[in-house]
């Protein structure tokens, strides 16, 4: 409400937020955890498009942030997996929801990404080593990953774009 009456309306939403705790072993994550898990990855963005929707015209766009490990999964980010798999499936459901509104609903699924989430809980050697895998053997860094959100948001580059995952992994 404060941003739409402080810019006039509402025309981009931008889902960007996650928690995520590498764990080795899957039946040591604790249903405090889980519930943390959840609700910030999946909550969040369900409870902010409702809250934006209603504000939005058509042109709109609804930006979700995914993951490869949604698509790919990971063995030591199962809660993590599990919750970047359901933005991927809530985009695609809400892009078919709102399409009659003229609202265009995508998402980015980045591979790893140099940001304050992937180094805070990980030991020293596996920070060095962080995207090391990619076929660009390093991980990206967050203005390499912007300009898709930018294009997804854009009604002159994507008005015909909805209901996609767009993956930004480093190649494959």
């Amino acid at each position: 409400e404060q941003t739409v009456k402080a810019l006039g309306g509402l025309d981009v939403l931008v889902n960007n937020a996650a928690f995520q705790i590498h764990s080795t072993d899957f039946t040591d994550l604790t249903e405090e955890h889980f519930d943390t898990t959840l609700k910030t990855n999946l909550y969040g963005y369900f409870h902010m498009a409702q809250a934006a929707v209603p504000h939005m015209k058509p042109g709109s766009a609804i930006i979700n942030t995914g993951s490869v490990t949604g698509i790919e999964g990971s063995k030591h980010l199962v809660d993590y997996s599990m919750t970047k798999g359901g933005i991927h499936a809530f985009t695609r459901a809400l892009s078919g929801n709102l399409i009659g509104k003229g609202i265009r609903v995508n998402a980015v699924a980045p591979g790893p990404v140099w940001t304050p989430l992937n180094p805070s809980e990980k030991e020293a050697e596996d920070v060095s080593q962080f995207g090391a895998k990619t076929p660009m053997k390093r991980p990206a860094q967050p203005e390499e990953i912007a300009p898709a959100y930018v294009f997804l948001a854009s009604p002159q580059c994507s008005s015909y774009i909805t209901g996609e995952i767009l993956p930004i992994v480093g190649g494959y």
